[in-house]
């Protein structure tokens, strides 16, 4: 432990940050192939009806790693600050309640989900060809809502004391099983879509039982002892007002989606459907940002529980020179091979001339995207939940919500393909003047 937080301490700031921050990363891109690889075997039965069935209970799985973000990221928000003010032992409690609540929660979700399924996939816009394969899918998405839920948990929280390797070793391991699983159990043993169900769950099921593990053998301040479970309702109430507004952002770009579809549908169905290739492609993109982000997280919130302004700010600072660095570098390559990028996923010619545009203006400002994910980060790690709630609904959400509505009404089709462009600068903006005037607040308390 004492070399663990020599890395938080002394390690110089470049050192600790990649060291933290890479194997997110690493781990956010095996995701995104996890997810593309899933679509594939799933596309692979040629069932559209199948293929929506899935597709109709995506919502749910977004709903639940929502879910466990409030543990997970409220979890390791409170966690690290205990631990950079040297509060060992009320992090260990932190720990055992974080993974508790968030197996009390899946264990909600699970009974909710079966009580309620009728009316749970009506509204989620199962129809009589779908109703089937979207019964089958949401019947072991249901099953596993514990153990879903509850991976973000350990794999959040056991990188506050270092271990960030482990996490991602973790998190790729149950990737790579569900690839392997999917062919078996959709093809293979013919279990269709409640074969991909499964083969999700039990790759979850490996992951968090080697995160597990890794919390018993190597971790020496944190728990999955029930009897660690109780802790102070101040800190409670902290993980909650923490993990709500950053799991949020999950929620914001299934909101964002449905938003931007809406607009473009009276544009056509090519329009919609380049607007979705375009996303994927800029979701490679900010994957990995959000991995350079979010894997600062434990560094900002200890040296901020530790009172090390200093080095707080030449985290920040690094952080947000990494950010930008990498989305204009990358932002350039896209802007100039966009055509092409399209191309890949259809060569209908007028899906590749709406996605090349919409692919441009996606990535035009990547840069105030890096800006809003660390100071969204800054503002969760340090406890602080007003500006970080009004962050997480701000760029794909109020901010865009407005900007959309005023754009389409002036500019048409250009305002609705350029709203999340403008609202990306609109709310690197706004969040820039919350840390000003948050630091002044800092440095006023601190001179009193």
């Amino acid at each position: 432990m004492e070399n663990k937080m020599k890395l938080f301490e002394s390690a110089p700031v470049w050192k600790a940050y990649f060291i933290i921050s890479l194997p997110v990363v690493l781990s956010m891109v095996v995701t995104l192939v996890y997810n593309m690889v899933d679509t594939f075997f799933v596309a692979g039965t040629q069932n559209t009806s199948l293929v929506a069935g899935v597709s109709q209970c995506t919502p749910l799985f977004t709903l639940m790693l929502a879910l466990g973000d409030i543990f997970g990221l409220g979890g390791s928000s409170v966690i690290s600050r205990l631990f950079g003010q040297k509060d060992d032992g009320t992090a260990r409690n932190v720990s055992g309640f974080c993974f508790y609540a968030a197996i009390a929660c899946g264990l909600v979700v699970t009974v909710l989900m079966f009580s309620f399924q009728g009316p749970i996939l009506h509204v989620l816009g199962a129809t009589s060809d779908t109703i089937e394969y979207a019964s089958q899918y949401y019947f072991w998405i249901a099953l596993g809502a514990p153990v879903i839920i509850l991976s973000l948990t350990p794999s959040n929280i056991i990188r506050t004391e270092g271990l960030a390797t482990q996490s991602m070793i973790a998190s790729i391991s149950g990737s790579v099983l569900n690839i392997i699983l999917d062919p078996l159990f959709i093809f293979t043993l013919g279990m269709g879509a409640g074969g991909a169900a499964l083969a999700t769950v039990l790759g979850y099921v490996l992951s968090d039982a080697m995160l597990v593990y890794y919390i018993l053998k190597k971790s020496r301040h944190l728990t999955v002892s029930v009897r660690h479970v109780k802790i102070q309702s101040r800190l409670a109430v902290s993980v909650f007002v923490i993990g709500i507004p950053a799991s949020l952002t999950n929620l914001m770009q299934s909101y964002n989606v449905t938003v931007l579809n809406r607009h473009l549908i009276s544009y056509g169905a090519k329009a919609v459907a380049a607007m979705g290739i375009a996303m994927k492609v800029n979701m490679i993109i900010m994957m990995i940002m959000v991995g350079f982000a979010f894997g600062a997280q434990p560094l900002i919130g200890y040296a901020y529980g530790a009172g090390n302004r200093k080095r707080l700010k030449d985290i920040i600072r690094f952080d947000l020179l990494v950010e930008i660095a990498f989305s204009v570098v990358v932002a350039a390559f896209v802007i100039g091979l966009a055509p092409q990028l399209i191309g890949l996923f259809m060569k209908d010619a007028s899906v590749v001339s709406y996605g090349t545009g919409m692919l441009r203006w996606l990535t035009l400002t990547t840069p105030f995207c890096g800006i809003v994910l660390v100071l969204t980060t800054c503002f969760i790690s340090m406890g602080k939940a007003v500006p970080s709630f009004v962050l997480s609904i701000s760029r794909q959400g109020v901010i865009f919500t407005v900007v959309i509505l005023i754009s389409s009404a002036c500019f048409g089709y250009n305002g609705v393909i350029s709203a999340q462009a403008v609202s990306d600068v609109l709310t690197a903006l706004a969040g820039v003047l919350m840390y000003v005037s948050m630091s002044r607040k800092d440095a006023g308390s601190r001179e009193n």
